[in-house]
């Protein structure tokens, strides 16, 4: 059902592992998947409002959930930020909560990409993680002349 694109979801990825890496604590904390659109969401917000990236989420989450049911559990709250991570029905194993991260990041960056285009998307992301290394990814086929 996903149609996410393999260069989206290995961006994902990156997202993803290294929010994990930056963040590591002994004690339990959100999901990566939650920190990157933490990281995001100020950026995003300044581009398209308050209303616009809380749409942007919530529509991902929904996408996303029809490969993951149990993300239906989670929502966006008026400010838009992720919730529910911790309610019963989103209490998964690791690797079904990793996935479904990525899912969601995938998701979300997706939707970027087929609003704002993928030069903007990538130089968005490169603003907020200008560690990740994103020069192989190509988000659009280019044809040979």
């Amino acid at each position: 059902m996903s149609r996410i694109t393999p260069p989206v979801r290995e961006l994902a990825v990156r997202l993803l592992a290294f929010e994990t890496g930056e963040n590591q604590r002994s004690e339990p904390m959100l999901p990566a998947a939650f920190q990157v659109c933490e990281r995001l969401r100020p950026h995003l917000t300044t581009l398209m409002g308050q209303g616009g990236f809380r749409a942007l989420l919530a529509r991902a989450i929904a996408v996303a959930g029809a490969d993951e049911p149990w993300l239906a559990a989670l929502q966006v709250d008026g400010q838009g930020a992720l919730e529910g991570w911790d309610k019963p029905e989103a209490q998964v194993k690791p690797k079904l909560l990793a996935e479904g991260g990525v899912l969601v990041v995938a998701h979300l960056v997706a939707l970027l990409v087929a609003f704002i285009g993928d030069n903007l998307t990538l130089g968005l992301v490169r603003d907020v993680w200008p560690k990740v290394c994103l020069e192989d990814l190509h988000f659009t086929k280019r044809e040979n002349p």
